[in-house]
């Protein structure tokens, strides 16, 4: 799929991209002068608006964005919508909400145009024509559920609209988009190939495998453990292709182990001609940031349990608050970057990271990662990030790595939650789900291995925390739980270099409405098109 990229960002679908803009974001008619008459003439051109619609899909802006909507994360420069989000203040108006939605229907726009059009192509080969269409449903499929998770209820339509049409839709409710995405992913998951059946050349292309996932998590996210259980007994049996888990936590996020056993599903990005520079503003400023715009928070640290298995206020731990980074959760270094840190660079040479406020006038060491306060150059939580750094990035940070939005060890970790809820859950299931994540993540004690005999549910969600961290799923885990109540509520903390070093950072306020922020506003600029969208309470 790499190498199917290099086409679409190279020249044909230049053309196609001017088939779909206007003024209402549901509409988005053609206004130059390719029409479905002349444009649908190859299967290359066909195939040049299914990679638009790919790279539609979603995209590393919206990935981290998501994370910043959480308690992973927190931003210590300027005022964004994320920001402005968190802390209560956002208001239908507000660019999130807007962009949010007028992505997501470019998108089914583009899904519409080449479902109701592939067919004019002539001579096009039935069998991939097939497939192609399958992968477009997903696609939109995928974006319904991405409107329907943040907005409730929303347009559906499943055909291309008129410009009357857009201007006077009402919003379907949330239950019918979600049918409608079930009775579409269960359908195409019968025509999409096993990523095993997909050529080399075709890497990145979506799979059954991938539409059992989404299905998945449909359910997940209405927290119908049943259906959950039992998707993801069907895709850890190989129905749906063979997944494993890579050997290497670190290495799973690297270069060069791109769509390895373990992918899923992920975005593709291609040096210089793809790429995503969101870590320019994440890394240390000493080994090539820029300045920090968003860090990890003290609570997710706190969340890494020790290399023992127990977490840092169990008796016996092991913890010293005074050296907390020692004998922690592997996971831990290769995700989040702490003072001290040994940062590997692309030509594997390594540097210290000295974070603690003035750590590096005794090293004699660069400054420019210390912790300076609020609203500097520098992090404002104490921690930088490394977890999807790239290290064959240029200057600047234009990242060509892939995003992984599915991997086996969520299926894992779904099934193992879904199996608790149920009161299912017993060391047989253990032993298929949190082990082996932890045998990969590093762990080597028994007392991490072995099957708990209490807390669990503390521990299953602990451990899709730490494991699936900085993978733009926290916010919807948190959704679902209904804690997002009380973690979106109140101070967020850094690490203990506050009022020199002695307390930990208190960070700006957080304020989340119950009645109000579970929901995304429906954008007010939709609301002035078309009188018949309905708002979300409290915008």
């Amino acid at each position: 799929m790499k190498k199917k990229s290099l086409k679409y960002y190279a020249g044909v679908v230049c053309t196609a991209l001017a088939l779909f803009t206007s003024c209402n974001d549901l509409d988005l008619a053609p206004t130059n002068k390719f029409t479905d008459l002349n444009y649908w003439t190859s299967t290359e051109k066909a195939s040049a608006v299914l990679s638009m619609a790919y790279s539609q899909m979603f995209g590393a802006d919206f990935f981290f964005a998501n994370e910043r909507l959480s308690d992973n994360l927190y931003e210590g420069r300027g005022s964004t919508a994320e920001k402005l989000i968190t802390s209560g203040q956002a208001d239908a108006a507000l660019a999130r909400f807007s962009d949010e939605w007028k992505k997501c229907y470019e998108g089914i726009k583009t899904c519409h145009t080449f479902l109701e059009n592939v067919d004019r192509v002539p001579g096009m080969d039935e069998t991939l024509k097939t497939r192609m269409k399958a992968e477009a449903r997903f696609i939109r499929a995928f974006l319904f559920f991405r409107l329907t998770c943040h907005y409730g209820d929303i347009p559906l339509f499943d055909t291309d609209l008129t410009m009357q049409e857009a201007n006077t839709i009402a919003r379907s409710s949330k239950a019918d988009v979600i049918s409608f995405v079930r009775n579409e992913l269960n359908e195409i998951s019968t025509i999409l190939p096993t990523k095993q059946e997909y050529a080399a050349s075709d890497n990145g292309r979506i799979t059954c495998g991938a539409a059992m996932t989404l299905l998945a998590r449909t359910y997940l996210y209405e927290n119908d453990y049943q259906n959950v259980a039992s998707i993801c007994e069907k895709i850890m049996n190989g129905e749906y292709g063979q997944y494993k888990l890579f050997p290497s936590y670190s290495g799973l996020f690297l270069p060069e182990n791109e769509y390895n056993e373990e992918v899923i599903l992920d975005l593709g990005y291609v040096l210089l001609l793809r790429t995503w520079d969101q870590y320019y503003d994440a890394i240390p400023l000493s080994v090539g940031g820029r300045v920090n715009g968003f860090a990890p928070t003290q609570e997710l640290v706190d969340d890494y349990v020790m290399k023992n298995g127990k977490g840092i206020r169990e008796a016996g731990s092991g913890y010293n608050e005074d050296d907390p980074y020692v004998n922690r959760d592997p996971r831990f270094a290769a995700t989040i970057v702490y003072h001290g840190y040994k940062w590997t660079k692309g030509d594997g040479t390594t540097s210290t990271i000295y974070i603690k406020p003035g750590s590096s006038a005794e090293a004699g060491a660069s400054n420019l990662d210390e912790y300076a306060g609020p609203g500097q150059n520098s992090t404002g939580t104490g921690y930088y990030l490394r977890k999807y750094f790239d290290p064959t990035a240029p200057a600047g940070m234009n990242a060509g790595l892939n995003i992984i939005l599915m991997r086996y060890a969520d299926i894992l970790l779904m099934y193992a939650e879904a199996k608790y809820e149920l009161g299912q859950m017993n060391e047989d299931i253990w032993n298929k789900t949190i082990r082996p994540i932890r045998q990969r993540a590093g762990f080597t004690d028994a007392t991490a291995l072995d099957y708990p005999a209490s807390d669990l549910q503390n521990i299953i969600r602990r451990e899709r925390r730490c494991e699936l961290a900085i993978e733009g799923l926290r916010l919807f885990d948190i959704r679902r739980w209904r804690t997002i109540e009380t973690v979106l509520n109140g101070y967020p903390h850094g690490a203990k270099f506050a009022s020199d070093n002695s307390q930990y950072i208190q960070l700006d306020l957080r304020r989340f409405n119950k009645d109000r922020d579970y929901l995304f506003a429906i954008p007010q600029s939709q609301r002035d098109i078309n009188k018949n969208l309905t708002q979300n309470p409290g915008y």
